[in-house]
């Protein structure tokens, strides 16, 4: 392990950058905060260019699996205090260990089976967990659409919990973008608490795409212009779901159609 002092070491400099999204796209690497994080990124096929750790960690290495790991990959562990990790991290309070990882860039499916298209959603926790929970739904290819946080943010990046590396993310800053990254032969269905139609009435086994909007807003006009809205049935006086926990439901029903045949 290679010790850090210096605020000016150049991986910390660079660290800081990525805080941004154009220093992300012009190097190609992001941040990975956390050991959860980290290791389900690590786990999923991830490519780190190096890994900040505390020293409170780099001092217990031998009982700590996730550093054995990392060292066995090759990836450069740079022992830093917490008052420099805290320096290039997001959180309130940093968590031990932040990684320098390439952008993910999981191959994008021809014909993907179902698309998740984020409209104008603009927080980074709903972003992150919509794309979970469409990992593990089996979406094949989630668009990051117009008005919606950057895909590789720090925060989004913690809610996604590695999910960036298992399922193909696409940004697309115009709806023509969007159309034709959707192609053609797929319904389109856009959620919307107010909608006659029912989720789960339709059928989820044919190719199709799923818009979930912003969270004070809800769909865009444009979302409405070129899908079907479709509801999710709510009993008493509730009037919408969170964006994620709609987006989650749906998916999950897709799913299950398809798992059942």
């Amino acid at each position: 392990m290679q010790e850090i002092t210096s605020p000016n070491n150049p991986r910390i400099k660079l660290a800081r950058k990525l805080q941004r999204r154009r220093a992300r796209e012009q190097s190609g690497l992001c941040l990975l905060e956390g050991l959860r994080l980290v290791a389900d990124a690590l786990a999923a096929g991830a490519s780190f260019d190096a890994a900040f750790v505390a020293r409170r960690l780099a001092e217990q290495a031998e009982q700590n699996p996730l550093l054995a790991a990392l060292e066995k990959a090759g990836v450069p562990l740079l022992v830093v205090d917490e008052a420099l990790l805290a320096e290039i991290s997001d959180t309130v309070t940093a968590q031990g260990i932040i990684a320098l990882a390439h952008l993910p860039a999981p191959a994008i499916p021809d014909n993907p089976w179902l698309v998740l298209v984020l409209d104008g959603v603009g927080d980074p926790g709903n972003a992150g967990t919509l794309l979970r929970s469409a990992a593990a739904a089996g979406v094949e290819l989630v668009i990051f659409g117009p008005e919606t946080v950057d895909a590789f943010s720090p925060k989004v990046l913690r809610a996604g919990m590695g999910a960036h590396f298992r399922t193909a993310a696409q940004s697309c800053e115009t709806w023509a973008a969007v159309a034709a990254s959707l192609g053609e032969g797929r319904s389109l269905y856009v959620a919307d608490a107010q909608a006659a139609i029912a989720y789960d009435t339709l059928d989820w086994r044919q190719p199709a795409a799923l818009i979930i909007g912003g969270e004070a807003h809800g769909p865009s006009q444009m979302a409405r212009s070129v899908a079907t809205p479709i509801a999710i049935p709510m009993q008493g006086a509730s009037e919408s779901l969170n964006a994620a926990v709609a987006g989650s439901v749906i998916l999950f029903e897709a799913a299950r159609q398809r798992r059942i045949g």
